[in-house]
């Protein structure tokens, strides 16, 4: 392949490992009962990714999967700068967006208004930017007169909503997704989707988390599977996909 007209990578993931403290107290009121009464807390260190590496090409949508607690959610975490590895490197390109937990980056006493401004600002737009994408952020939220009102009163389907419309209308070159677009009502789902769905035609380099077949098939073209913290395939998605099942 010629290197020239080769795309390049917007995400590596090289050698990553991370591991969890486990602590033996139930409660942080069981740790206080032991510190009164001299007891040590003990602790023990869960492997979470072992020895991970990939990359992701520009343009590029990648599911990553796995069963619950294979280390998917923690590798996408890294990937958005949420956590660090422990060992190896993760690198990134260009401007990332990530919708990694609903409502993360959002004040609970700010408007919605205000948080679209907040929001908007952590990804990297510019006040003017926002003022001109105001309207078609709220739009397609969906929140309505609700957009004036403090979000700790939002439903988790709101909160989500309106995170998603931030994200998608910021001048991004990589969208990270977790599993928070199963939050919603059916039409949204559909409308996020075909959103995603654009997003990808157009050349936004894509990374998802995602127990959804359907959803996959329709964005990604190559997977990533994990298990136990251990890349164990990388390959076709359809491939992928049998290889989930399988497990």
């Amino acid at each position: 392949m010629d290197t020239a007209t080769a795309p390049q990578p917007r995400i590596v993931v090289e050698h990553v490992s991370k591991w969890f403290n486990k602590r033996s107290s139930r409660s942080l009121k069981d740790a206080f009962i032991n510190l009164v009464r001299g007891r040590a807390v003990r602790s023990r260190q869960f492997q979470a990714l072992d020895d991970v590496s990939f990359q992701i090409g520009e343009g590029e949508s990648v599911a990553v999967m796995g069963l619950n607690g294979s280390g998917k959610s923690t590798t996408l975490k890294l990937v958005s700068g949420v956590m660090e590895p422990d060992e190896g490197r993760v690198f990134t390109r260009g401007r990332v967006a990530g919708l990694i937990e609903v409502g993360a980056g959002f004040h609970p006493d700010l408007t919605g208004r205000e948080n679209v401004f907040l929001n908007a600002a952590i990804l990297g737009m510019s006040e003017q930017e926002t003022k001109d994408r105001y309207d078609e952020i709220v739009a397609f939220s969906e929140i309505g007169d609700f957009i004036d009102q403090e979000v700790k009163h939002y439903s988790s389907g709101m909160f989500m909503r309106l995170a998603f419309s931030v994200a998608i209308h910021v001048e991004l070159d990589v969208l990270l997704v977790d599993e928070v677009l199963a939050v919603g009502d059916a039409p949204f789902r559909a409308k996020c989707n075909a959103k995603l769905k654009e997003l990808a035609e157009r050349g936004v380099t894509m990374m998802i988390v995602s127990h959804s077949k359907n959803v996959v098939k329709k964005l990604c073209t190559r997977g990533v599977v994990i298990q136990k913290g251990r890349v164990i395939f990388d390959g076709p998605i359809d491939e992928a996909l049998t290889y989930v099942e399988a497990r």
